[in-house]
């Protein structure tokens, strides 16, 4: 290090920044092991079974022993796994079962590692998008993010959306009950849409979403969940989606990723009933941006920089609020669009749920 280096370097400041990046990069290389353990059957092999050793948890998953014995020590090494030294074996406790083998927990992480290494297979693109300021259309990238993005969504959706965000709207659920018409616009893979349908039998729901792809996979799930009679699934952008007098209109973490959002909050407003209400659902955001410095808040401003505000500028980018766009920009947008009342219903860690009336 030269004399300007050592009089301009605090030592302790580096040691801990190099800490930091030291850890992040280990999480990195973690997330893989994590993908593979999930695509293996590693971790299902483990739950509920206790101490084991590393090959019978091979011979339980049908992978090479030594293989196995390698990720396990990864693994505890990450405190995913918990090792007994004395009897030389490997234990998933409920709560790492929990995270990492319950496929239907609203905890369940494996899946949500597609999204970053589709952002890597996505590099390229990034880098031109950021030295020409040109945009990246949704569908334009790596096949792994949709099935992260829907993968990681669904299971939080299905711990609260019926049981938890319909109920804290005015009014809502009591419409649903008795038969509402509903609009879940940017359905995805209509994981929202479906979980709806099933709550509320005496209700229709039609889900628009622009990505073809998707919307072909909310009519396969629809169908599997044997509720294609009460939810279709059309492709439609969400300034013209068809149909007027919806009781609900829902924007499932969706409206931050539009060109003009003022554009679809105008249009929801033509398409609502007179005393409809629209559901916002957006990640957790505070208003300014020295009060996101956390994980919750890097992970979205990361997201957002490479697949949110890259599909906004490619679709017009007329605002672009990106996934920390917070409830002030939010109701921002909707005042613009002509609605009297908005507010913050509930909030979580990772979401705001946001009502929106006429």
């Amino acid at each position: 290090m030269d004399t300007m280096q050592s009089k301009t370097i605090d030592s302790a400041k580096l040691d801990t920044l190099v800490g930091r990046v030291v850890s992040d990069l280990s999480a990195g290389y973690g997330g893989v092991m994590v993908s593979l353990g999930h695509r293996l059957g590693l971790y299902k092999a483990m739950a509920d079974r206790g101490p084991l050793t590393s090959r019978e948890i091979a011979s339980r998953a049908r992978c090479a022993e030594r293989y196995v014995r390698e990720w396990l020590n990864s693994q505890v090494a990450g405190g995913y796994v918990t090792y007994h030294a004395v009897s030389g074996t490997y234990e998933l406790t409920p709560e790492q079962a929990f995270v990492l083998a319950n496929e239907d927990s609203p905890v369940f992480i494996p899946n949500a590692w597609a999204t970053p290494a589709s952002m890597w297979a996505d590099e390229d693109k990034a880098v031109e998008a950021f030295r020409t300021g040109a945009g990246i259309p949704w569908g334009d990238h790596d096949g792994r993010l949709f099935c992260g993005v829907a993968s990681f969504y669904r299971n939080a959706y299905r711990a609260s959306l019926v049981p938890e965000w319909l109920p804290a709207l005015d009014g809502a659920v009591e419409k649903l009950k008795a038969g509402a018409l509903v609009a879940d616009v940017g359905c995805g893979h209509g994981h929202s849409t479906v979980l709806m349908a099933q709550a509320f039998p005496k209700s229709k729901f039609h889900g628009f979403d622009t990505h073809e792809k998707s919307v072909d996979e909310a009519r396969r799930v629809a169908g599997e969940a044997g509720v294609s009679g009460r939810a279709s699934f059309s492709t439609a952008r969400a300034e013209t989606y068809p149909g007027t007098g919806y009781d609900l209109i829902c924007f499932f973490d969706c409206l931050h990723d539009m060109g003009n959002p003022v554009a679809a909050a105008t249009h929801a407003a033509k398409a609502l009933a007179k005393d409809g209400t629209v559901m916002l659902v957006e990640p957790f955001a505070n208003d300014r941006v020295e009060d996101n410095i956390s994980p919750v808040g890097r992970l979205y401003y990361a997201a957002s920089t490479t697949i949110c505000c890259a599909h906004a500028i490619s679709d017009g980018g007329h605002i672009v609020l990106g996934a920390q766009a917070g409830e002030a920009r939010l109701k921002d947008v909707f005042r613009k669009a002509g609605f009297t009342r908005f507010r913050k219903a509930m909030q979580t860690p990772f979401n705001l749920i946001l009502e929106a009336r006429l």
